[in-house]
């Protein structure tokens, strides 16, 4: 039937074997993932500033760049200067995703204050790409 196994195994599976790698826990992994969302949301973010300047956008980056600093254990997340030209749909529409992947992970490790601040620039760039609503004139 089958032939037993006569060479050692080349990955380290018996419980208290020494590795060759470090590990990292689940929820290490998960902050890893969760501030790359994040940084990648505030890249979006900053160059949507660059092309329509606002307060909101001003306030929102500078959340991310906080919630990127506290995942990062107090390092603040580099920054790139933004791009001048782009379309600002298309940004939005990328930031929308971005912060779409960023609640996901956040409602994975229950981070309530990184669900809070993603499902909040979720409406934004969904307001954004929705335009600005016209008040019907019928009776």
């Amino acid at each position: 039937m089958y032939e037993p196994i006569r060479a050692k195994s080349v990955h380290s599976t018996m419980a208290g074997a020494p590795s060759d790698f470090p590990h990292r826990s689940r929820e290490e992994e998960l902050d890893i993932q969760l501030a790359g969302h994040l940084a990648a949301l505030l890249a979006v973010t900053d160059d949507l500033r660059a092309l329509t300047p606002s307060a909101e956008l001003d306030t929102a980056a500078e959340r991310l760049a906080g919630e990127v600093r506290r995942l990062r254990g107090d390092r603040a997340p580099l920054r790139a200067a933004p791009a001048a030209a782009g379309d600002p749909a298309a940004l939005h529409r990328r930031a929308h995703t971005l912060a779409g992947r960023a609640l996901v992970v956040a409602a994975s490790r229950a981070d309530t204050a990184a669900a809070i601040l993603t499902a909040e620039r979720m409406d934004a760039h969904a307001a954004a790409l929705a335009g600005p609503k016209e008040l019907s004139t019928t009776r």
